[in-house]
């Protein structure tokens, strides 16, 4: 079993520092988004390179922790063309230097149609789709080259909604560049949370061959809302993934999503105690 964290779920005030905290608790896998980790320098597309890469990944390395994916969590379809382009680009950076962070994989969810994130239905459009298709096309093509992947994870919230919109998208691009970031909860509303066994089994029906990270996050069902909680204190059926990544993905890397402090070695001692039991 192969349990990490996003790294900046744990506060930390520098690299040095983070790669400190997650060695203590005996974390070797993470999530790194370096705009959220990184508080010794500015981050952006301009100042990437390869010496922060290679630096960034030797503090980690020293502490026997993998970065599993690089977080670049861009909005791939805002409709202010200018905005989109740079954030394309930053993200196209994060792929050529991929392998200088000891990674193959960088990450984002679809975005949205709108600049402001956030729950909007005209995300659920045929344009909002093919939107998202050229998007990840053009992504794709730039990890071609560099020989990395790109890793998208859906979410109700977003164009790519549905684990059947998630395998259009894979036929769409048709290219083994693009690989899945699964995270379950994701898929999950107060109307169709009682199914979660039958649309994680839908998942990798569809797509389990393409899953490359789960995030594992998990929920509780409040006055007709369904609230995030830290891992191990909700409702999310743990057990039936972990039939699912036994038979298909050994040493998968799960990496804790929304569970900080004093919550992380509870949340991973549970999900050990799960999938050993």
């Amino acid at each position: 079993m192969n349990v990490g964290i996003r790294a900046h779920d744990v506060e930390n005030k520098d690299i040095s520092d983070l790669a400190q905290k997650l060695n203590q608790k005996e974390i070797n896998s993470i999530q790194l988004a370096l705009k959220k980790s990184v508080k010794e320098w500015k981050i952006s597309t301009a100042s990437l390179n390869t010496g922060l890469a290679k630096y960034i990944a030797n503090v980690f390395h020293e502490k026997k922790i993998n970065i599993a994916v690089l977080g670049c969590y861009i909005n791939m379809i805002d409709p202010d063309l200018e905005q989109r382009e740079q954030a394309l680009g930053y993200f196209k950076a994060h792929l050529r230097l991929a392998h200088d962070f000891g990674c193959s994989i960088v990450g984002s969810e679809t975005g949205n149609v709108h600049s402001q994130m956030g729950y909007t239905t005209d995300n659920f459009t045929e344009a909002a789709f093919l939107k998202v298709v050229d998007s990840v096309q053009i992504l794709v093509e730039e990890a071609e080259r560099f020989g990395v992947v790109v890793g998208i994870e859906g979410g109700v919230n977003h164009p790519i909604y549905t684990p059947q919109l998630m395998k259009r998208l894979i036929d769409k691009v048709r290219s083994n560049h693009l690989q899945v970031i699964f995270d379950p909860v994701n898929y999950l509303t107060i109307d169709n949370y009682q199914r979660q066994m039958s649309i994680i089994d839908e998942a990798f029906s569809l797509f389990g061959d393409r899953i490359a990270i789960i995030h594992a996050k998990d929920f509780q069902i409040k006055e007709d809302q369904l609230h995030i909680v830290p891992v191990g204190h909700g409702q999310f059926n743990y057990a039936h993934l972990f039939t699912k990544i036994k038979a298909a993905k050994p040493m998968i890397p799960i990496l804790l999503e929304e569970t900080k402090e004093p919550y992380i070695n509870q949340s991973i001692a549970k999900l050990t105690q799960i999938y050993h039991g």
